[in-house]
């Protein structure tokens, strides 16, 4: 059985509720540390550092908030902290801060900085968002998706030259009208290299989005009274893919990630790989559109999909969660761990975050149904795949020379035996004696699911 190593619990304070997507990792304040951040249906922005319970500052927003993000939004070359709400409220907010704005515990005053640097209304009913470039031209993009099957790209557009003041304004890019509802936006790598805009359809499908605003129209001011009425007609750039033969259920919803890092493979290969889940247990990891690397059905509903390096060797595993707190991290190569929250979840997310000792490490944060929050961090397994003991045992110098002293020497069987021997009856163990097994340890481990069971402990 393998387990985790070093692990431990954080709970945090929250009172709030909060959509799925209204969660997320990232350098809110641009120190390289990765900070948690939170947004209820309050209008509550909540970001915390470190291993603090409490909140290391909260801001104000106007409406429900559905969806929060962390990135160079304004392509300024720093972090910025992005919510939106339900009723179509964009926020920015700049958390770089000075330090003459915390006091000696780290927390943020609230007096000075409650209001965002910048806030503006673009249509509503949002539900996901993803910032990204997506065109490939080395500067980010703000993509929205919404509950009435339609998707956003926008633009931010400067009206100032000084390049550390933010001023400006929200650009529409394009517009597309989907067949199903979205619940995931992602940037995977096409045949060329250049990114591809995916978004998850239901039935275990996906589409692919065309950014072809570069031979169209300029583009205008999203939400605002100067828009073109056509502007806001649907563009049906979208193509869509269905990634099996097999007949899904056209209603189940599906939720996809891209980009999945295979170390130094990634260079000069081409498509990029991408997994997708659905909510009746389907997982998949796919390179490309014509390529299937493995697929994986389980009995849990499968409601969150993240990538995590949790083994350190580049490549980002599969993480998904399922309603149940059921977890399942899954390697390029199909081999399956998991682990099981201790209670219900209503929403999840995976990366990096500095919980301790002043360093990023791979973390799962857990949102219970209870309105708790719940980051396991350090969470990181020598290997993925099975392994064989006694293999492992040879390539120590310390234990052939043991061998040798015990006078078992080179006899497969007999050492075979003796690990049976030290591992389960130690007491009976007899030195030199033709020992006798009825599960020798040498045999090779090829279980392919590996259960993580230690409940982990609060910090």
């Amino acid at each position: 059985m393998r387990s985790v190593s070093y692990v431990q619990r954080v709970a945090l304070e929250f009172s709030g509720s909060l959509f799925p997507h209204a969660i997320c990792l990232g350098d809110a304040d641009n120190d390289t540390l990765n900070e948690l951040v939170v947004g209820d249906t309050n209008g509550k922005l909540y970001v915390y550092k470190n291993d603090d319970s409490k909140p290391w500052t909260v801001r104000s927003c106007q409406g429900m908030l559905t969806c929060v993000g962390v990135g160079d939004v304004c392509n300024k070359g720093k972090n910025l902290t992005v919510a939106v709400s339900a009723e179509g409220w964009f926020h920015l907010f700049d958390l770089t801060s000075p330090s003459k704005h915390s006091d000696t515990s780290g927390h943020h005053e609230l007096a000075e900085e409650q209001k965002p640097v910048f806030k503006q209304h673009i249509p509503a009913n949002t539900k996901v968002m993803l910032i990204s470039d997506i065109d490939g031209d080395g500067k980010c993009e703000l993509v929205v998706g919404y509950t009435d099957r339609v998707v956003r790209a926008f633009r931010w557009e400067d009206s100032s030259e000084n390049s550390d003041h933010v001023c400006g304004q929200l650009i529409l890019l394009k517009k597309w009208l989907l067949e199903g509802q979205v619940d995931s936006l992602s940037v995977n790598p096409g045949p060329n290299g250049l990114p591809e805009m995916m978004v998850s359809q239901p039935g275990c499908g996906y589409a692919i989005l065309l950014c072809t605003w570069d031979s169209e129209q300029q583009p205008v001011v999203e939400g605002s009274d100067s828009s073109s009425p056509s502007r806001e007609t649907p563009v049906r750039d979208v193509i869509l893919h269905q990634t099996s033969g097999r007949i899904h259920n056209k209603n189940v919803s599906t939720h996809l990630i891209g980009s999945i890092g295979r170390g130094c493979s990634n260079v000069g290969n081409g498509s990029g790989l991408f997994a997708l889940c659905t909510l009746d247990g389907t997982l998949k990891l796919m390179e490309g559109a014509d390529k299937l690397l493995w697929s994986v059905q389980v009995d849990h509903q499968l409601f969150a999909l993240e990538k995590l390096d949790v083994t350190g060797n580049g490549h980002e595993e599969v993480i998904a969660c399922a309603w149940d707190g059921q977890t399942y991290i899954i390697d390029h190569n199909r081999t399956v761990a998991r682990f099981q929250a201790d209670e219900n979840v209503s929403a999840f997310c995976a990366g990096l975050y500095a919980c301790k000792r002043g360093s990023n490490s791979p973390c799962l944060v857990y949102v219970s149904f209870n309105q708790k929050i719940y980051i396991y961090w350090d969470v990181q397994l020598e290997r993925m795949e099975s392994t064989n003991l006694l293999k492992i045992l040879e390539n120590d110098p310390e234990f052939d020379s043991l061998l040798q002293e015990l006078g078992v020497g080179d006899d497969v069987p007999a050492v075979q035996d003796l690990i049976y021997k030290t591992l389960y009856f130690p007491e009976k163990l007899q030195p030199n004696s033709a020992l006798q097994c009825q599960n020798p340890a040498g045999t090779d481990s090829s279980a392919h699911h590996t259960v993580i069971h230690k409940p982990l402990q609060d910090s």
